[in-house]
């Protein structure tokens, strides 16, 4: 892990208030998470208490503090998705990447999710990769939608 990045980000906020989350997503960004080092160089150069740190990175989706993979994969397992077969996707992206659902890869290429409703029901079943919506998605096309992210 690179502190000397952490310092840097932590650097450009010094003096500012009400800049954590920003600082964190930052830091997200940069590390593709937030570790525990980054977390206590925070405290003692901002001077904020660990738990309050702590507290808002496990509150926000956009924040983790285990190590994730360069591409996440989200899968919708809401009521429209589930019933037009997103188990189904789940269970071959899983035997596809050889993780759990919630696990990364060895790797650290794909980090798997699921979600209760991405908001776009119509498309069901839906997967996400980056930020990229794949609609009415079958068993057979995640091989192709993994290859995208090689």
């Amino acid at each position: 892990m690179d502190l000397k990045r952490v310092d840097e980000i932590i650097g450009r906020y010094k003096g500012e208030e009400g800049v954590l989350i920003q600082l964190l997503l930052d830091i997200q960004n940069e590390l593709n998470w937030i570790p525990r080092e980054a977390i206590t160089q925070i405290s003692e150069r901002l001077r904020i208490p660990k738990s309050h740190i702590y507290r808002i990175a496990s509150f926000y989706k956009a924040m983790s503090l285990n190590p994730v993979g360069r591409h996440t994969i989200q899968i919708c397992l809401g009521t429209a998705c589930q019933v037009r077969g997103a188990p189904k996707i789940l269970d071959r992206m899983e035997e596809s990447l050889r993780i759990k659902e919630g696990e990364t890869t060895s790797d650290m290429r794909f980090s798997l999710r699921r979600v209760n409703c991405l908001g776009c029901c119509a498309m069901g079943p839906v997967v996400v990769v980056d930020g990229n919506y794949y609609g009415k998605v079958t068993s057979a096309m995640v091989e192709d939608i993994l290859e995208k992210y090689e």
